[in-house]
């Protein structure tokens, strides 16, 4: 810390400061709560942030600051006396009056003000010593949206667990890590196929989403946000579940029950489910909207919101991460692994029907244009590959289907001919084919339609279900566990596409997506496999492509997250997982 006499010291300290630390300029004056001002100087996912009496910038937004400076001071180094008394007002002002964006957090009952005289002053005090800044802080560590199982049975606690973790150094790096080696514990656990097992496996896995809720709500308490951390948090939470899922049916194989076919199905339709909410999102996300939204669907949502009860029937009905798991714990202490994934792919498939119906039923109804950067995120998430881009880029004059249909039609044909012929039919590499030529058609124009959102989705839905049904149909012994690792791997590669798009980093290089041959390529070569091999090769043939697309992706993915802050992405956290 430093105190500068003058505006002139104040620009000559900070350009002492080395280039690349943060900086903060403070009102000697200031009286406030000591997690206000941690609020506007110490939040790493903002480049500039102020508080009233406080300012600071990172590294990328120090130039700004400093002319900032000099034009709040007149440019002279010494400037009005008003502009010296309110310095750090009055450049927090000038950065926005640039362009540049002030974070200026919402500090509710916190403290944050420079006294202009002595009565001000000692009112403000007496309003800091009114406010219990530890509590606000524990309360503003949740979020503010939640479902009904976090926020009334997990959230009560946690927030102390995360504090207390906060008073010992632990990082929520730390913390993710331990919710994800407790849930491969469990998911080891259940993989016993005992009724102890099971109920350790419940337990553990309870105890995991308290870890899990921890570590989010200690980077909230502590402001320790980083792009690693956020890429950890949302990478982690799918990792968890989808191996639990197959510990769940490893377990049963040693009871003599095959349920590999449910655990994928489990799988299947729950990326389904993320894809559908990402899509939707990011087509919505920035759209220019010509009305307001007056639809009967959002209406009646807007009607039930004013009923506090319906609010919170609304959010279990769509089975968040919350709800999800601990139905998963609980069915698996008391039933068995069947009855466990049987539930949750019903309780997972109303969920899914219910969110999609209200999102196609508000985008036919809202009056918007949707914008070229979210056309191209609904172009990046639908991960076509060379061969269906070859054909997009054909833009057949004729064409006038929408983008949906064209996706659905050839989704619908590969994956009806896969579960519907024997296995090893020639029909299916055909269906394959046609898939592909879909696939480009789909994108052959901007996908700026009112449910163009809905090509990643349906493209999705094809390629994981082909891979179910032809592993299926192969009915032989570790099929479906070579095709439950290959989604695996792809789902992560499509995950890992959301998380880019959502952190403002772009979708993965191309290279990346023409090496494991695009979502189309994927599916053709698997066709091939199927109509080609006998069916233990064809085993075989799955386990390698999962594993090279596994290793492709995972060393790309690490690199590009590891180096992600050198290259300025921002700590985007997950602040409510949809589904």
């Amino acid at each position: 810390m430093r105190i500068a006499s003058d505006a002139a010291e104040t620009e000559t300290l900070l350009a002492a400061v080395p280039a690349g630390q943060r900086v903060a300029v403070v009102d000697a004056r200031f009286v406030g709560h000591a997690h206000a001002l941690r609020l506007g100087l110490t939040d790493p996912r903002f480049a500039a942030s102020a508080v009233p009496g406080a300012v600071s910038a990172k590294p990328e937004a120090r130039a700004g600051l400093t002319r900032a400076l000099r034009t709040a001071t007149g440019g002279n180094g010494g400037g009005s006396t008003t502009a010296v008394e309110a310095l750090a007002d009055h450049i927090a002002e000038a950065i926005e009056a640039e362009g540049q964006d002030v974070h200026r957090p919402d500090l509710g009952t916190l403290v944050a003000t420079v006294p202009s005289d002595p009565q001000a002053r000692n009112e403000a005090r007496q309003a800091v010593a009114a406010v219990d800044e530890e509590a606000v802080r524990l309360r503003t560590a949740v979020k503010s949206r939640d479902g009904f199982f976090t926020t009334y049975c997990i959230s009560p606690y946690s927030r102390h667990i995360a504090r207390w973790c906060a008073r010992r150094g632990l990082t929520p790096n730390q913390v993710t890590t331990a919710s994800l080696l407790t849930a491969l514990i469990a998911a080891g656990c259940a993989a016993t196929g005992t009724r102890g097992g099971f109920v350790a496996a419940g337990l553990l896995l309870l105890f995991s989403f308290v870890l899990d809720c921890t570590d989010g709500q200690l980077a909230r308490y502590s402001l320790q946000y980083s792009t690693l951390g956020a890429w950890l948090d949302a990478t982690f939470d799918r990792a968890k579940e989808y191996a639990y899922y197959a510990g769940l049916a490893l377990g049963a194989a040693r009871g003599g029950d095959d349920v590999w076919a449910l655990a994928l199905g489990a799988m299947v339709l729950q990326t389904c489910r993320h894809v559908v909410d990402f899509s939707f999102n990011e087509a919505n996300a920035d759209s220019i909207a010509a009305t307001a939204n007056t639809s009967p669907t959002a209406a009646l949502s807007d009607k039930l919101d004013s009923v506090g009860w319906t609010v919170w029937v609304r959010r279990m009905i769509v089975l968040p991460i919350g709800e999800r798991w601990a139905m998963i714990a609980v069915l698996t202490a008391v039933t068995t692994p069947r009855i466990t994934l049987t539930v949750l792919i019903i309780g997972c498939a109303l969920a899914a029907c219910y969110t999609t119906a209200g999102r196609v039923l508000r985008s036919l109804t809202r009056k918007a244009t949707r914008t070229d950067r979210a056309a191209q995120a609904l172009a990046d998430l639908a991960d076509n590959g060379p061969l269906a881009s070859a054909f997009a880029a054909l833009k057949p004059a004729g064409l006038s289907l929408p983008a949906p249909v064209i996706a659905f039609v050839g989704g619908a044909v590969i994956v009806c001919v896969a579960a519907f012929t024997s296995y090893g039919s020639p029909w299916v590499v055909v269906a394959a084919v046609i898939y592909v030529v879909t696939s480009g058609l789909a994108l052959a124009r901007p996908l700026k339609g009112p449910l163009d959102w809905l090509v990643p989705p349906f493209f999705r839905v094809a390629e994981y279900g082909t891979v179910l049904v032809l592993a299926v149909n192969a009915d032989v012994n570790g099929a479906l566990p070579a095709a439950f690792g290959l989604v695996a791997a792809v789902a992560y590669h499509h995950y890992d596409t959301v998380y880019r798009i959502k952190g403002g980093t772009g979708a993965p290089p191309h290279w990346l997506v023409r090496a494991i041959g695009g979502q189309e390529g994927r599916v053709l070569v698997v066709a091939l496999a199927a109509a080609l091999l006998h069916n233990t090769d064809f085993t075989v043939a799955l386990t390698a492509l999962a594993v090279a697309v596994a290793l492709v992706v995972l060393v790309e993915s690490i690199r590009f997250w590891v180096t992600a802050h050198k290259r300025g992405a921002p700590a985007v956290h997950d602040e409510g997982e949809p589904a």
